[in-house]
């Protein structure tokens, strides 16, 4: 079962926002139309985005690490839970947020816990966290797994920082190299086109293809666009399909400009979350449930929920995850001696520690890899075009010469 979050109209003709455990994103659809919904959009959620956002503004991981934080603090204050979440909702800026806060604050006035009142906000509240809450109630560490939590989404937080870092550059880039070709192209060409044809000078072939091209996107712009949005539509259509999921993730773990970097992030989210959730007391194999919500890749997300099976059975963690050929060598050997010692959770505190470094390294050398080819397209299309200019003036040149 997966998590979806929705935007769908009730009965009375009133917007509502939640999430739902479906097999898939069709039969979550079908879930909410048994509910009487009708669904506007639905959506796959991760542990850590199903906050998603809520009445036009977005709860974060940032949002969610104050939160816990703060909460953890004033419960070791002595302060009771009800009491704590009205404080917090009087000092939280984000409405929507404090609006949850009150609701779930509310609910456990009703005699609900404070996990199953969280568990009713899920589109604020992520499952991790919920999960967190209910087992710090059930072993009387609330504030111990709140700042856990609070830590975690730090963690989070400044990975997903990191991977927006790596992707940010060469998107940036890209959109102003598709501009100044489009610029170059449009207005630029067509004026010395128009002064070597009044020459009637013999034009390269090269010359003649990228007036030709020039023309094209000149006269007839509106179908490029038109075939940039299809493109555009295809592609979220593929990628937010299973078959382009795991073709994607094959790719992503094939690729060598990405693979490190795929490997470490998981790798880093994985020991992170895992370590997280079996410190407060939660079973291997729900952590490993709830890991695989927060690995984008799919292929890695599949390994994991495959280890958890074998894990069920009885086998240690360590074998399938040796065996699934994705996870480097020192993972599966500390995880291993965290089985052998019985301290699973100080290994997997120090890989996390491990791998959040080796994704800043990993991003570095991505950069450092995407820079230069991104360097070499640019100038190799700026070439063509600029010699697509200067090869009629040669000649030009040289018809004079011999006169």
């Amino acid at each position: 079962m997966a998590g979806y979050t929705y935007t769908a109209i009730d009965k009375f003709g009133k917007e509502k926002r939640g999430s739902i455990e479906a097999i898939s994103m069709d039969g979550a659809a079908t879930a909410l139309k048994a509910e009487g919904l009708v669904p506007i959009k639905v959506q796959e959620a991760s542990v850590f985005n199903q906050n998603v956002t809520v009445g036009g503004k977005k709860t974060s991981k940032k949002d969610l690490a104050l939160f816990c934080n703060q909460f953890g603090s004033i419960l070791q204050a002595g302060v009771p839970v009800v009491d704590a979440m009205g404080m917090l909702a009087e000092q939280t800026e984000n409405k929507v947020f404090a609006k949850a806060i009150i609701e779930t604050k509310n609910n456990i006035e009703r005699g609900e816990s404070l996990g199953s009142a969280m568990a009713m906000r899920r589109d604020i509240f992520p499952s991790m966290l919920v999960s967190m809450v209910k087992a710090g109630e059930a072993s009387g560490s609330l504030e111990v797994s709140l700042q856990r939590m609070a830590v975690q989404f730090e963690k989070d937080e400044h990975l997903a920082g990191t991977i927006k870092k790596a992707m940010t550059y060469p998107a940036v880039v890209l959109v102003v190299m598709i501009a100044v070709v489009c610029v170059l192209m449009i207005f630029v060409i067509p004026s010395f086109m128009n002064m070597f044809n009044d020459l009637d000078i013999k034009m390269p072939a090269i010359t003649l293809a990228v007036m030709g091209v020039s023309n094209f996107l000149k006269n007839y712009w509106y179908i490029v666009a038109a075939i940039v949005v299809i493109v555009v539509i295809a592609w979220k259509a593929f990628s937010s399909s299973m078959t382009g999921k795991i073709l994607i993730g094959k790719f992503t773990l094939w690729c060598p400009l990405t693979k490190n970097f795929v490997i470490k992030t998981s790798c880093s989210r994985l020991a992170r979350t895992l370590a997280t959730l079996t410190a407060s007391g939660l079973s291997i194999v729900d952590g490993l449930e709830i890991v695989s919500k927060t690995v984008n890749n799919v292929i890695i997300r599949m390994s994991i929920l495959d280890a958890k099976e074998e894990v069920k059975k009885g086998m240690p963690l360590s074998e399938p995850l040796r065996r699934s050929g994705i996870f480097p060598a020192m993972m599966v050997h500390m995880v291993k001696i965290g089985e052998n010692t019985g301290d699973m959770e100080s290994m997997l505190t120090k890989m996390a520690d491990y791998y959040d470094e080796e994704v800043e390294n990993a991003t570095a050398q991505l950069l450092a890899m995407i820079e230069p080819l991104i360097t070499i397209v640019l100038a190799g299309m700026v070439g063509i075009i600029v010699g697509a200019v200067l090869m009629p003036m040669v000649a030009l040149y040289d018809g004079l010469d011999n006169l």
